[in-house]
């Protein structure tokens, strides 16, 4: 894990957090009522299809999984290196992201699936793109590792052994910023419903904008 990490990879990490938690807001107080940044319940929602026999449903949760996993893929693709360094493709992808939050806006609030299956990949994107440019320090579209570590080594810090305390500061970041996130996607949904999704689309759209942009820069600097 990298021991430590520059400024603009905290302030990525925590907004990209956030966007999550307001996505994944949106995904439970949606017609579906599923979560779209994680697959965990998915998965267990494929299960529960597979047991009943409910082809429908199976196909439906089927279609979520495998489009996180395109978008991880597509991440994959064009972000290449794992190692943490400004210039990387970054804004690409969360261009990407920003296209597919945009185009899932009206189709979540006109109650179709394939919205759903587009802000799925989405998260995929941006999952695998911070897990790519950070060393997998950050997850940000799930909690479940980041408070598995943060018990992990407070745990270990009342045993009086030595702990990591970049991991802390990082789950605590991750923790926070989705939970605020989640906040904040409720709030904005009692007003606009699922349109409160083009607040993380053009949030994603801006930075990636500005990143590509910068990046350009840098690389036709003499």
């Amino acid at each position: 894990m990298l021991r430590q990490l520059p400024r603009w990879a905290w302030i990525g990490g925590g907004l990209l957090a956030f966007v999550a938690g307001s996505i994944n807001a949106v995904g439970y107080l949606c017609f579906r009522h599923q979560p779209i940044t994680h697959l965990t319940g998915t998965s267990t929602e494929l299960g529960l299809a597979l047991a009943k026999l409910d082809a429908g449903e199976i196909l439906h949760w089927a279609l979520v999984i495998v489009s996180f996993l395109v978008g991880a893929v597509l991440s994959g693709y064009i972000v290449q290196q794992r190692t943490l360094q400004l210039g990387r493709r970054y804004g690409v992808v969360l261009m990407i992201e920003s296209v597919l939050l945009f185009i899932a806006t009206p189709l979540i609030h006109g109650r179709q699936d394939l919205g759903l299956y587009l802000a799925s990949a989405a998260c995929g994107l941006q999952n695998a793109m911070v897990s790519t440019y950070s060393g997998a320090t950050f997850r940000t579209t799930h909690l479940s590792g980041m408070f598995t570590d943060l018990g992990i080594y407070l745990g270990q810090r009342l045993r009086g052994l030595e702990v990591d305390m970049l991991r802390i500061h990082v789950c605590l970041l991750v923790i926070c910023s989705f939970i605020v996130g989640g906040i904040a996607g409720a709030l904005g949904f009692m007003v606009v419903q699922e349109r409160v999704l083009l607040a993380p689309a053009t949030l994603t759209g801006v930075v990636g904008l500005g990143y590509a942009i910068y990046r350009h820069r840098m690389l036709v600097r003499p």
